[in-house]
């Protein structure tokens, strides 16, 4: 984190302020996560909020999940050296597999549950994930694996902040972990890219911009 906000102030006068604001909220939030070893729930939310301040925009569902399949694609285009690539497949490729395998944060089981697909749905498109999946990792495309594991841990996400989990429950405590665990991974690397990359990867002013309270 010293490293990330040292890079940072270093690099504010030559970058938009709102690629400034973007930066400093995920800092934040990212910050306040590293805090919350103890309690995962709540560094769960903190990660994705993180996640959010340093990318989302102002957009419908459709065109919000167009928007992370771009920024995916760009931040591994433009990982130089790797680091992501690391991630995935070498220091956390154990739990990333894990949690691309666990029906309980794919949101087709989840319909099923609900009535709003049939059995066979899902199960269909779970094998059309997997295969996906499989064919990502044969390929060693990244942003692939990364738009899949993100349609998982946006999945967790819902459960916890719609209130479709409890607080500290012991059900879903190892998606938590892994969630939390690759999360506070690659959060760092995708904002170090966005900060060495800032003239092409500077999304725009965010949706909630800071107004002065007068």
């Amino acid at each position: 984190m010293m490293l990330l906000e040292e890079i940072f102030k270093s690099k504010k006068a030559e970058n938009t302020d709102a690629f400034n604001l973007r930066i400093h909220r995920g800092l934040s939030w990212l910050r306040k996560a590293g805090d919350l070893d103890a309690d995962l729930d709540l560094q769960f939310i903190s990660l994705w909020v993180a996640f959010n301040a340093i990318y989302a925009q102002d957009l419908t569902v459709s065109q919000d999940k167009q928007s992370l399949r771009q920024f995916l694609h760009m931040i591994c285009r433009k990982d130089a050296d790797g680091k992501i690539y690391g991630i995935l497949w070498e220091k956390f490729s154990q739990p990333v597999r894990v949690l691309l395998d666990n029906q309980y944060v794919y949101q087709g089981f989840w319909d099923y549950q609900n009535q709003k697909i049939s059995a066979a749905a899902c199960r269909e498109g779970l094998e059309q994930e997997k295969r996906k999946v499989h064919l990502a990792l044969k390929n060693k495309e990244s942003a692939d694996i990364l738009l899949v594991l993100f349609s998982r841990l946006y999945t967790l996400r819902n459960q916890l902040v719609h209130g479709g989990a409890t607080y500290s429950s012991s059900v879903n405590r190892k998606q938590l972990q892994d969630g939390c665990r690759i999360l506070s991974a690659l959060l760092p690397v995708f904002i170090l890219v966005l900060l060495e990359n800032a003239q092409t990867l500077d999304l725009g002013k965010p949706f909630y911009p800071v107004v002065q309270v007068c």
